[in-house]
């Protein structure tokens, strides 16, 4: 079951990076929570995707790159970094760890610790 929810984790972000809105929405529950690490507070699952959603126009590319995957029942720990590559060329990375909590196989919250946007080298 461990893995099944790691390869969840990772299929919803696989969702974001393909603006696959309706996808990942569908591997949340109802009443699925997010909270950033910007002084906002929880938004609704419904809340978060269509913030992504929008801000998305200017952005070629964006992939979610684990670094590390933890999970113990119904919960998954991870860092990853996402790399972005913006339409006029620029590149940037945020690093980030992440909490996805489960209840029957969907999330039911997530928590998000990012650090601040890095110009990429590469």
């Amino acid at each position: 079951m461990r893995e099944d929810l790691k390869t969840k984790a990772t299929a919803y972000l696989r969702h974001l990076e393909n603006r696959e809105w309706a996808e990942a929405r569908a591997m949340c529950s109802d009443t699925a929570t997010v909270w950033h690490n910007d002084g906002k507070g929880d938004s609704t699952i419904q809340e978060n995707i269509a913030g992504m959603a929008a801000q998305v126009d200017p952005i070629e590319s964006m992939r979610y790159d684990i670094t590390r995957q933890m999970s113990q029942p119904d919960e998954v720990l991870q860092q990853h970094v996402v790399n972005v590559v913006m339409k006029d060329g620029g590149r940037f990375r945020v690093d980030a760890a992440v909490y996805f909590r489960f209840d029957d196989g969907l999330i039911t919250r997530i928590e998000e610790y990012a650090g601040q946007p890095s110009t990429d080298a590469s």
